[in-house]
């Protein structure tokens, strides 16, 4: 998804959640901006859908909860409400104080590349992540081939990175304890 910045105004967080309670679309605030966020394509859609029933299926019974681009996430450290696409948490959820639409503990992050996002979704908005003190893993999907790129925490300040290119190639995600396989993920994904 794309971002756009709606106004030249520096607003507090709590101008943004007031902005944002009333809004037709969603918005991210990244340490006084507020930008809008555009929808995806089909495609994206498409990855995100399959990626949340994957983790559905295999978390049922588990004490996670699985969220999908409408829950918001608060960074406290980075000053940053954002929309992951897909994420993961423990419950019982964490809440921002004093909310009950904002959640704050997530250990799985996945994000589905767009051509607009996917320096952004590598660099600034991982750092931001990062700073999140129970986030473990981040998967970042390409959706314009069969491509998953996965970082691991190993521990602080340490990532590894693993790489998945072909359809045979097989998922763990070690945050969750959930395997798949880039065929099932891509299954209805025209390249």
């Amino acid at each position: 998804m794309t971002a756009i910045v709606t106004s030249q105004k520096i607003h507090t967080p709590q101008e943004y959640l007031v902005l944002e309670t009333t809004a037709t679309t969603r918005h991210e605030y990244r340490n006084g901006e507020v930008l809008e966020m555009t929808g995806g394509t089909p495609t994206h859609n498409e990855i995100i859908g399959a990626m949340t029933v994957l983790l559905r299926l295999a978390l049922k019974g588990r004490p996670l909860q699985v969220f999908v681009t409408d829950q918001r996430l608060w960074i406290p450290e980075r000053q940053v409400y954002t929309y992951p696409d897909v994420m993961v948490v423990p419950r019982p959820i964490a809440l921002q104080e004093g909310r009950t639409d904002t959640v704050t503990e997530p250990i799985l992050i996945i994000e589905v590349l767009s051509n607009s996002t996917k320096n952004y979704d590598r660099s600034e908005k991982f750092a931001d992540y990062r700073t999140i003190p129970s986030f473990q893993e981040y998967l970042l999907i390409d959706q314009t081939r069969p491509y998953v790129e996965q970082h691991i925490k190993q521990e602080a300040h340490k990532w590894l990175m693993v790489e998945h290119g072909e359809l045979t190639d097989r998922v763990m995600l070690s945050s969750v304890d959930v395997e798949f396989g880039l065929a099932e993920l891509f299954e209805n994904v025209e390249f």
